[in-house]
């Protein structure tokens, strides 16, 4: 990881954070449809939808015409759905860096620097969903930079910043469509709690479920 920098954000890095994690979460839009379309329900839906039309039109060109358009939906529909998570992502936090996790002491927010140009950014604060621990977030790094242990310091980071804090465990979620993600994370010593999925309507439809893990900070000292 020669030439690699970890710091904490600055405001002058706003844009460039959020430049990253949105072209980070817009690379699981293709992943996320090939899930969708895995579905059992996914697959019924075309099934008949085709099957009817060919019932209905005696012709081949019809159906196949129909079931194009309702993957160019869904591709739609799902693409919408990122864009809509990332705006909220924007709102509830990236546009207010400094608020939400600088001016607290058990909270930090990061940024990983390559010869003088922000390629990662990784953060962190009291969790929610699990009190008295703390919880990973935002961690991103730009394609041109992966594979070269930037993510892995960024979560040693995390998880030294809390044991300082004397928090026990480090959690944090991820999707089932991120693999990689969920390799390193096991890969740096976190264990699978439980996987959920998103209490959303179109989330309960499709299957997208969450993956929590979780980093026991005390294992060592037993």
């Amino acid at each position: 990881m020669a030439g690699i920098t970890i710091r904490r954000f600055e405001e002058d890095d706003k844009e460039t954070v959020k430049e990253i994690f949105t072209m980070g979460m817009s690379e699981h839009v293709p992943s996320s449809f090939m899930h969708l379309l895995k579905q059992p329900l996914t697959q019924m839906i075309l099934m008949v939808t085709f099957c009817a039309l060919l019932a209905s039109s005696k012709s081949v060109l019809l159906p196949v015409v129909g079931v194009t358009l309702l993957l160019a939906g869904a591709k739609q529909l799902v693409g919408y759905l990122f864009n809509s998570y990332i705006d909220t992502s924007l709102r509830k936090d990236l546009d207010h860096i400094q608020e939400t996790y600088l001016e607290n002491k058990d909270s930090c927010f990061w940024v990983a620097e390559s010869d003088g140009r922000v390629v990662a950014t990784v953060a962190c604060l009291p969790a929610e969903r699990e009190p008295g621990c703390m919880e990973l977030k935002r961690l991103s790094v730009r394609r041109t930079h992966r594979r070269m242990g930037i993510a892995k310091a960024l979560s040693r980071t995390v998880a030294d910043f809390s044991r300082e804090r004397g928090f026990p465990a480090v959690v944090l979620y991820t999707s089932v469509v991120q693999t990689d993600a969920q390799r390193l994370y096991e890969n740096v010593g976190y264990t699978r709690v439980r996987e959920f999925v998103i209490p959303e309507p179109i989330a309960k439809i499709t299957n997208f479920t969450l993956i929590e893990f979780k980093l026991d900070l005390l294992q060592g000292r037993k």
